[in-house]
């Protein structure tokens, strides 16, 4: 029952009509940050076993589905897949970063092993937030001052959820497709 509510709620917030974006980018931030942080999780899952950080055909089928949910949502697929892709590119930043630490720092390790079955529900929800917020936000992204607004919402979102340093260069690694004006 749960699992069909959930997704009577996917069906309905992507059958939403778009709504007149405000002058932010903050929520579309505040999701792909919180996107990169589920990286902590998905590099403590990697951790000691034989799953690579680079994911080739995991990272395919999130770019497949970024592909048909854009189409549902009068999105530009190929636009949408470059931001995902700069969003997968920040998560195996973080986790490449916490293995090397962890590597280095054998005290630090992690003593429990998420299951990244449970993980890539909150990546999946997180991701069809994103999405909505291009969708809303793309007169703003097409806008010559949209670097402003990105500069903006990052600083704003890095203070507001208090990224450390490595959430920080991931969210940098995560956001430099967002734009997409001259």
């Amino acid at each position: 029952m749960r699992s069909l509510l959930l997704a009577s709620a996917v069906v309905v917030a992507f059958a939403a009509p778009a709504q007149a974006a405000d002058d932010s980018l903050d929520p579309l931030l505040r999701s792909a940050a919180e996107r990169v942080a589920t990286s902590d999780q998905v590099a403590a899952a990697k951790w000691g076993t034989d799953q690579p950080i680079d994911d080739p055909v995991r990272e395919q089928q999130v770019l497949d589905s970024v592909a048909r949910k854009s189409v549902e949502l009068g999105i530009d697929p190929e636009e949408s897949k470059r931001v995902f892709r700069d969003q997968i590119e920040a998560s195996k930043v973080v986790q490449r970063a916490l293995h090397a630490y962890w590597a280095a720092h054998p005290d630090e390790q992690p003593t429990e092993r998420p299951d990244l079955g449970e993980i890539r529900p909150i990546i999946d929800r997180l991701g069809d937030e994103i999405l909505l917020e291009l969708r809303d936000t793309e007169r703003l992204r097409e806008q010559p001052s949209c670097g402003g607004y990105l500069i903006s919402a990052f600083q704003q979102t890095r203070s507001e959820l208090r990224l450390n340093g490595l959430h920080q260069i991931g969210l940098a690694r995560a956001v430099p497709s967002i734009c997409t004006g001259p």
